[in-house]
């Protein structure tokens, strides 16, 4: 399990990244209204009218703040304004950088929930970060059965009730994260490959229905964010570093 480390230290510029390596940084999204209003000037038109379709000002100012730290972040790695930062989206959504040769390479993938966001940032290798918060109130099963393999549904009854919440939340955030990876968020079913969930045990994919070396490809990381969160990073190969650190502007 990767552990967020504690800093206050403000965020050295600029940030340097050698192959193999993944950074995780970790944002909290409700911002005052000064630095609000910060990240919003460094946001793109589309992105400006994307926030403004948001119904609840709640909402649309977590998507700013989620945008304008994503712009800030790679900025720093980048060498550049985030003013400058182009995307580009794949049919399903997920942004990369417009010319990644130009961009160093630089492969990246956002992920938040309630408040909080993840920012994961490598080299060369696709990846995917989910987070999800834990909510007790969920049907559990009716979900699981829904959408898990036999082999996680079965996993999950398995194990004891004050496990089970987190287990479940192990396994979506695990599929996540390596769809994500893929570029294909949701699109794949999900019962079409299985993952570890039980608490405690490390983080893989244990089978996929379409290519039986396919789980060999990637890896799975989870990440201690306390006991109100769960988050799963999915990686092409095996990193040589992960470092998971608060970010602050």
């Amino acid at each position: 399990m990767i552990p967020l480390a504690k800093s206050n230290k403000i965020v050295p510029e600029p940030l340097f990244l050698n192959e193999g390596e993944v950074h995780i940084w970790y944002v909290g999204l409700d911002c005052s209204g000064l630095l609000l209003q910060q990240l919003t000037q460094t946001l793109s038109s589309d992105e400006l009218a994307r926030a403004i379709r948001f119904r609840f000002n709640k909402d649309k100012n977590r998507y700013i703040a989620a945008r304008g730290f994503l712009r800030d972040i790679l900025s720093h790695y980048l060498h550049t304004s985030a003013v400058e930062i182009s995307f580009i989206y794949n049919p399903q959504g997920k942004p990369t950088l417009q010319d990644k040769q130009v961009n160093q390479n630089l492969m990246f993938n956002v992920s938040h929930s309630h408040g909080i966001a993840l920012y994961a940032v490598t080299r060369k290798k696709n990846i995917g970060i989910d987070i999800e918060q834990i909510r007790n109130d969920l049907e559990y099963d009716k979900i699981a059965t829904r959408f898990y393999s036999q082999q996680e549904i079965s996993t999950l009854h398995s194990l004891p009730e004050h496990l089970k919440a987190r287990a479940f939340y192990n396994c979506w955030t695990r599929k996540e994260a390596y769809l994500k990876a893929r570029g294909e968020g949701l699109m794949t079913p999900l019962k079409q490959f299985a993952v570890s969930l039980a608490p405690g045990e490390p983080a893989v994919i244990l089978n996929c229905q379409w290519d039986s070396n396919e789980p060999s490809h990637w890896s799975l990381h989870e990440l201690d964010l306390g006991h109100e969160y769960v988050a799963t990073l999915a990686v092409e190969g095996n990193p040589t570093n992960i470092t998971c650190k608060p970010w602050s502007l």
